[in-house]
């Protein structure tokens, strides 16, 4: 049985998203990119372009589930703010095309996919390119994003997976 799985990196500048088809235990890279919204421009603005970019990815790669990274609490609360107002459209967006919507941490993101949780960008990056086999280094934002559809697949196949979708925790490789 085969998923597409559609991860968002939200910003409130760039949003990256990433789409990877999941069959048994391969992953496939389908796409990724940015959506951008002007700087300065007011939010309802990037609200609005956020949601349409959301739902024109949607449209294009027909995704059977989505994944997001949730906020972190900056030291700047006016940028922790807009974070979490474009992470609140791109939830938006995803809902409204009726997408079940997992959520994890960026420290989950980092651990699923490079092993250790204080990772930098560029070992994402490149665990990204190696674990779907890829040509060139996606663009940062792209690459988390596909780094969140990663996770989302290693955590929800099988049933542990399921188990844990079910509100269960995994924590050490056991089920709390």
């Amino acid at each position: 049985m085969s998923r597409r799985i559609l991860g968002i990196d939200p910003g409130s500048l760039i949003t990256g998203f990433g789409v990877i088809d999941v069959v048994g235990n391969q992953r496939h890279y389908v796409a990724s990119g940015a959506i951008r919204t002007k700087s300065g421009s007011p939010l309802a603005e990037r609200v609005k372009v956020l949601v349409e970019g959301i739902h024109q990815v949607i449209d294009t790669y027909q995704p059977t589930e989505a994944a997001l990274e949730r906020v972190f609490v900056n030291v700047n609360p006016a940028a922790t703010l807009m974070l979490g107002q474009a992470r609140g459209a791109c939830m938006t967006a995803l809902v409204l095309k009726d997408l079940p919507v997992a959520e994890y941490t960026a420290l989950q993101v980092k651990q699923s996919v490079v092993g250790q949780g204080k990772a930098p960008k560029e070992q994402v990056q490149y665990m990204v390119v190696r674990m779907l086999n890829l040509s060139g280094t996606p663009q940062a934002d792209a690459a988390d994003a596909l780094a969140v559809a990663l996770t989302h697949a290693n955590h929800s196949g099988g049933a542990i997976g399921k188990l844990a979708l079910s509100g269960l925790k995994v924590r050490g490789g056991r089920l709390v």
